[in-house]
Parts: C-alpha cells; sequence; structure tokens
C-alpha cells in the first residue's frame, strides 16, 4: 500500500517538473539521518569505553598498594 502511494507521489512529481527538487530533499532528508546517526553511534561508544576506563582505573587504583606509607 505505502509503495503505491510513492509510486504515485514520483509519478505526480515527474509530471509537474519537480523530480529533480523531489530526489534532492529526499537525498539530504537521508544523508542527514544517516549522518546524525553515526554521530549518536560514535559517541555512545565513546562514552561507553570512557566509562570503562574510568571504571577500570578505579579498580587498579583501589587494587594496587600505596606507593609510600603515610601512617607516620
Amino acid at each position: 500500500m505505502m509503495g503505491w502511494f510513492l509510486l504515485i507521489l514520483v509519478i505526480l512529481a515527474a509530471a509537474f517538473g519537480v523530480l529533480g527538487a523531489v530526489i534532492k530533499a529526499t537525498a539530504f532528508v537521508v544523508l542527514t539521518i544517516m549522518l546524525t546517526l553515526a554521530v549518536l553511534i560514535t559517541l555512545g561508544i565513546l562514552a561507553v569505553r570512557y566509562g570503562w576506563w574510568k571504571a577500570n582505573r578505579e579498580v587498579d587504583r583501589r587494587l594496587t598498594a600505596p606507593r609510600r606509607d603515610d601512617r607516620y
């Protein structure tokens, strides 16, 4: 059903001579969505890696012996 609707819209755009503009606008929207997803995925991966690094550093800090004895 949706495919037929899109086909009719494309035929109407071609009939009115604005098919080029419709294709450019569609490409712009699709590329914008893809770029947004790529940036969000990259930021998510970096956030997870930073959290993992921070937690790993905290564990290492707790497990290692102190460098000097501050009791005296």
